[in-house]
């Protein structure tokens, strides 16, 4: 059995516990206030590099000591560890939410909660991320779990490749033949990192893309158990470590590509400072955070990350606000750092201590007993949810546009609240909505009648697929063959756009001209089109010159179309309500009325479209439908017993299907113009 090397033996080490204290304290002001540290989240990227030079320190320790490694006495320890603290936030948190979140908001946090007790609550996240209908989900008090989601799936791994080192170590492998499996799998992730940023939602929350991260304090534990650098070198490395890390906390901000390239800054910053390591003397990056202070805030780094969340959104909730102001923000970081201490006094110490868990079989059992217990008390906010129930549709009752003008009853709202989100035009059950990464139409849905006489397209993005309701019912009415061609943000312009991630929208340009061909070759009756004015030009962010590119860019690609003849008709962007417009009816059902929001303010952008019209001179019309969401001083969240939005910008089906006929008048007016 071989002897550790000399600098593998277990060692505290302070300045580490500094670090964490570092990376939750960035993590706390961004989530506080991001304009103070608008990269503030890459505190999370060197809680990776410590989590995976620590673990891997172990490991190898045992490895190298043993000659083998346990990973059922591993399993445990990481259970004794992590899991008590982490249940008892979850399952305060459920309760509170029971109480404090609009009932809205408790089935996506039903979901997460249990999400996060099993430790896949990144793996949910991600594919809510890419969920076009899910875009505007307010953030649950349990999403920060991911993180701590991707480190327990490194952990389901990372002692695989010990176990499997060892028994080539018995067959004669090196160290050097750890080096490269860590390595391996290091360079994998990131390539895998760089490629799918800024063009997967996802890839910010997955374990592949993450994984080089924790490699790196991996590789950098070994290399330490090894040998350190020179003093002289190791001075300088640790405050040029500390200092990129604090740069990339300051200087990026929600519109940088992460992780990627980008996380690389911090990253490398994180194991620059642990590289130094302790250097006597005041004038090393250690000395200040070797600091009780520094070690005390380090000692509470896990239970502070725990907690802060969900008091940040918790309180947001009740107080009804987006955004906490400096006072409530200092007493909601006050309580967070009181609720760590309680936490880690007595729920972590006592667990660690007294060595509740000390086999892989009781790891299992608490693990699983853990997510049963997060499971209950989420149960509980289904009961809730299942309480406001739903409503039958009732003609009579829930008229819609007719009550426009007009002193109608309030009645049971349909859909319910807790269904609106859901109410969407059934072109996304069908996958007819093409994603962000579609660069083409390969199999265009159509819907219509059998034997339909006139072929009508309809393009853009999700704001002219949600008149599809509106249209489906014409087509049954007319004898229309609907052919669509929508594509989720992609506006039916020349101009690039700016994406979901606040890149040049490549597929969107790409994706317009394969549209433009194809219509070359369907030769429709009519093109419907319909686009948000959110969509912004890539090449400017110039709120006067917005409109202006964007109708340029129309202009040239609906000259194409128009040359065969074909009809454009341009809808009218909807209004644009509050964020939680469905929050404010669901606390208000009974009176909604106080959810409405000022004409002004859901038209304050112009409608590229109109100038679009204009340039076409005749071959192009706009059709309005603004009076029938609007009364002309206020445009209304609930009309006719119909709640009218499912999100901040788009229209329920419900309400789009019972202006079909509205629609249709309008389109014959316009029509009859050309």
């Amino acid at each position: 059995m071989s002897s550790a090397p000399a600098g593998a033996e277990r060692r505290f080490r302070p300045e580490v516990q500094g670090l964490r204290a570092v990376a939750v304290l960035l993590v706390l002001v961004y989530h506080l206030d991001p304009d103070l540290l608008p990269g503030g989240y890459v505190g999370v990227d060197v809680f990776f590099v410590i989590s995976g030079f620590l673990i891997t320190s172990l490991l190898y320790r045992e490895a190298m000591g043993q000659g083998r490694i346990s990973v059922a006495r591993f399993y445990a320890r990481r259970v004794r560890r992590l899991l008590p603290a982490a249940t008892v936030v979850l399952v305060a948190t459920g309760t509170a939410s029971f109480f404090l979140l609009p009932v809205t908001r408790l089935t996506d946090t039903m979901w997460q909660l249990v999400a996060s007790a099993a430790y896949v609550e990144n793996l949910y996240l991600a594919r809510q991320s890419v969920d076009y209908l899910a875009a505007e989900v307010a953030p649950s008090p349990v999403q920060h779990f991911w993180s701590l989601s991707v480190e327990e799936q490194f952990y389901l791994v990372w002692p695989l490749l010990f176990v499997l080192w060892a028994l080539l170590r018995r067959r004669g492998a090196g160290t050097a033949t750890l080096v490269l499996l860590l390595g391996s799998l290091l360079a994998a992730s990131l390539a895998w990192s760089v490629l799918t940023t800024g063009g997967e939602p996802s890839a910010y929350f997955l374990p592949t893309t993450r994984a080089w991260e924790l490699a790196v304090g991996g590789l950098l534990a070994v290399g330490l158990a090894h040998g350190r650098l020179p003093e002289r070198v190791r001075l300088p490395l640790g405050w040029a470590g500390l200092a990129a890390i604090v740069a990339s906390a300051v200087l990026y901000d929600a519109a940088t590509p992460f992780p990627g390239w980008a996380a690389l800054l911090p990253v490398l910053g994180c194991a620059a400072v642990i590289a130094a390591e302790h250097v006597p003397g005041p004038l090393s990056v250690s000395a200040p955070l070797s600091t009780a202070p520094a070690r005390w805030v380090g000692d509470l780094s896990y239970a502070l990350y725990l907690w802060h969340w969900p008091l940040i959104v918790l309180t947001l909730a009740v107080t009804g606000r987006d955004e906490l102001g400096a006072g409530t923000a200092v007493v909601v970081a006050g309580a967070a750092l009181l609720l760590s201490w309680a936490t880690k006094v007595w729920v972590e110490d006592p667990a660690r201590d007294h060595r509740l868990v000390r086999s892989g079989r009781g790891a299992l059992a608490a693990a699983v007993s853990g997510v049963l217990v997060v499971a209950a008390v989420g149960a509980t906010l289904y009961v809730r949810v299942d309480r406001v129930g739903s409503v039958d549709f009732d003609p009579n009752v829930h008229v819609g546009p007719r009550a426009l003008g007009e002193d109608f009853a309030f009645a049971p709202l349909y859909p319910s609240p807790v269904e609106a989100e859901d109410d969407a035009p059934v072109l996304y059950d069908d996958d007819c909505q093409a994603p962000h990464t579609a660069t083409a139409p390969e199999d265009p849905c159509v819907y219509g009648p059998e034997g339909a006489d006139r072929t009508v397209a309809v393009i853009g993005d999700s704001h002219s697929a949600q008149w599809v309701p509106a249209l489906l019912g014409l087509a049954e009415e007319r004898g229309w063959r609907l052919v669509l061609f929508t594509k989720s943000s992609c506006a039916f312009t020349d101009t690039l756009t700016k994406g979901p991630e606040g890149l040049p929208y490549l597929e969107c340009r790409t994706w317009n001209r394969a549209v433009v061909e194809e219509l070359d070759e369907l030769r429709p009756d009519l093109v419907v089109t319909s686009s948000s004015t959110a969509a912004v030009p890539a090449d400017s962010d110039d709120p006067d010159a917005r409109t202006e590119l964007m109708a340029e860019g129309m202009t040239r690609l609906w000259d194409e179309v128009a040359e065969s003849s074909t009809p454009i008709v341009a809808v009218r962007d909807t209004p644009r309500q509050r964020r939680d417009v469905v929050e404010c009816v669901a606390r208000n059902d009974e009176d909604p009325r106080g959810c409405a929001i000022p004409e002004e303010e859901a038209f304050e952008r112009d409608d590229p479209q109109e100038e679009a019209v204009d340039d076409l001179a005749g071959r192009a019309v706009l059709v309005d439908m603004s009076d029938l969401f609007c009364t002309g001083e206020e445009c209304p969240a609930v009309i006719g017993n119909v709640i009218v939005y499912r999100d901040s910008g788009h229209i329920t089906n419900t309400y789009m299907s019972l202006l079909a006929d509205h629609l249709g008048e309008r389109l014959d007016e316009a029509l009859a113009r050309i």
